[in-house]
């Protein structure tokens, strides 16, 4: 896996806002994905080398801080209270 690039996001909420974003930006999601009954972690993208994992909220930045993840999509909520210094924000998608 460490020649891929993880994503990680969070169940719920924000993923419904999530997934249009990524479909406008070329990330399309293996079926399995949209099954929320899936106890899979990794689902493929049509991107060889891009990866999505699907966690609890609050798990987002856990998974990137501790480098299971490089890239993660998380609510302000989470970013301040687990507030690691591995992790920024660098960008706002105005979902949530």
């Amino acid at each position: 896996m460490r020649d891929k690039i993880v994503l990680a996001v969070p169940k719920g909420r924000i993923l419904k806002d999530l997934v249009p974003i990524l479909k406008r930006s070329g990330i399309e999601l293996e079926n399995e994905f949209y099954d929320e009954n899936s106890r899979k972690l990794y689902f493929n993208t049509n991107i060889d080398n891009f990866v999505v994992i699907r966690v609890r909220s609050f798990d987002v930045a856990t998974f990137v801080a501790f480098g299971a993840a490089q890239i993660g999509v998380a609510g302000d909520d989470v970013l301040t209270e687990f507030n690691y210094n591995e992790i920024y924000s660098i960008l706002d998608l105005g979902i949530g």
